[in-house]
């Protein structure tokens, strides 16, 4: 058996998540049944970070093990052949039998972006998340500033969350603003369920002046989700970006260019 890392990017909008659903409509089915069509086996794909409904991804990474050989660029060509125009394979890479696509990742990137503006647009719906209340800049990266480091993300996590131990290090988050949409940045060796969509809730309520950002460090301390902000959309989330050990040779996508890639000239100011 041969194992290959796959990079995948998908409109998360038009389907229920990545993770297998009895009805079969998640990115994970439909992955794994372009794949059983281009080997002629079944294909089980792990991975790197398992994605809501409503969540997009242009930095996705999973393995598969199979027992035929392709070269590189007939993985991209051939699977994108049999994927619908939601879903695309990006890059194929051989990879050692040691790679894991969840347990090797050293870290894992989300960018959130939000339009803020008096009227949502149509032609971004679903692409971004939408605030009409003006936000301020400022109070949004202080509260970023104290979010950083290891911490108990407990207030930040959902009911569903099935993680052992709250406690995660966000090596950074950063907050940017290009023309109306604000950009967040959000970089960790892993993630609660929820957590970077909560985040995002408080860190919106900052920006409108319905908290100070101080109020971060009471909510990190009280370890209680009813007392913060409410879980903000899917629409503006992407998993933008996994990195690996240099040794498995993968590339990894700087995630502002990759959100300019594949978002195109509608969104060129970000």
């Amino acid at each position: 058996m041969a194992r290959v890392a796959l990079g995948i990017a998908y409109d998360g909008s038009t389907w229920q998540g990545w993770q297998t659903q009895p009805d079969g409509h998640t990115v994970q089915d439909r992955l794994e049944s372009a794949l059983g069509q281009f080997v002629a086996q079944h294909v089980g794909t792990i991975c790197a970070g398992r994605t809501d409904t409503g969540v997009h991804a242009i930095g996705q990474v999973v393995h598969v093990d199979v027992a035929v050989q392709r070269r590189e660029q007939s993985w991209v060509r051939g699977l994108n052949a049999l994927l619908p125009d939601s879903i695309a394979v990006q890059w194929a890479r051989p990879v050692s039998d040691d790679f894991h696509a969840r347990f090797s990742a050293l870290s894992r990137t989300y960018v959130y972006i939000v339009r803020n503006a008096p009227v949502r647009s149509p032609l971004a719906d679903r692409r971004v998340g939408w605030v009409y209340h003006k936000l301020d800049l400022d109070p949004m990266r202080q509260a970023a500033a104290r979010l950083v480091g290891e911490h108990d993300f407990s207030s930040f996590r959902s009911s569903q969350c099935q993680a052992a131990s709250p406690v995660r290090t966000l090596h950074g988050l950063d907050v940017s603003r290009r023309a109306e949409f604000f950009v967040f940045t959000f970089r960790a060796n892993a993630f609660l369920h929820h957590m970077v969509r909560n985040l995002m809730g408080a860190l919106l309520y900052i920006g409108q002046g319905r908290q100070d950002p101080e109020w971060v460090d009471t909510l990190l301390a009280r370890r209680d989700r009813c007392l913060s902000a409410p879980t903000f959309a899917a629409d503006g989330l992407y998993l933008a970006a996994v990195e690996y050990p240099s040794v498995f040779g993968l590339p990894v996508p700087e995630p502002l260019e990759a959100c300019n890639t594949h978002l195109g000239w509608a969104f060129a100011s970000i």
